[in-house]
């Protein structure tokens, strides 16, 4: 098994370019047209373009600029079901089972089930919500929440997180 290199033991490199961002990211995907309608039309990500000849599609993320999500035809067998984070506000995350919903999407929690709340990963402190694309990637919302985090708490329910908030 390989050893993990844990920042405090990370070399020191005289030099480094500092990132400050993802920038883009780019998922395969079975069907472009039904990809673009879920990304613009479900999640309400701004097309950027599409390039029929390559065949590719553009979307951004945030304001134009800022981030982008790349979506690329896959007729490989082999496919893969990849992750992808989406920021969003702490009110939209509580809002967003129920919108979810209502766009036949069935909101997950970390492990998969089903859930009617978003929950929160404590030693970061997030509250996360999980769901799938068309082609079952799997997508969060992620907010982070202004609390010092609680790393003994584990992953559990916003309600108990609300629960409990004040108490270590």
């Amino acid at each position: 098994m390989a050893s993990v290199t844990t920042p405090a033991q990370a070399p020191v490199a005289a030099e480094r370019v500092r990132i400050d961002g993802l920038f883009e990211t780019h998922l395969t995907v079975t069907d472009l047209d039904r990809s673009i309608a879920f990304y613009r039309d479900t999640l309400g990500l701004p097309l950027a373009s599409v390039f029929p000849e390559r065949p590719v599609a553009f979307f951004w993320i945030g304001a134009p600029g800022q981030a982008m999500l790349g979506l690329w035809p896959s007729n490989n067998v082999l496919r893969l079901r990849l992750h992808l984070a989406f920021a969003v506000s702490l009110p939209e995350l509580l809002a967003a089972p129920a919108k979810l919903r209502a766009a036949g999407i069935t909101p997950r929690g970390f492990g998969g089930a089903p859930v009617d709340e978003p929950q929160v990963i404590a030693w970061m402190p997030a509250a996360v919500l999980y769901f799938e694309d068309p082609d079952g990637h799997n997508l969060e919302f992620v907010a982070m929440l202004d609390a010092p985090p609680r790393p003994d708490s584990g992953l559990l329910p916003w309600s108990a997180w609300q629960a409990t908030a004040g108490r270590s």
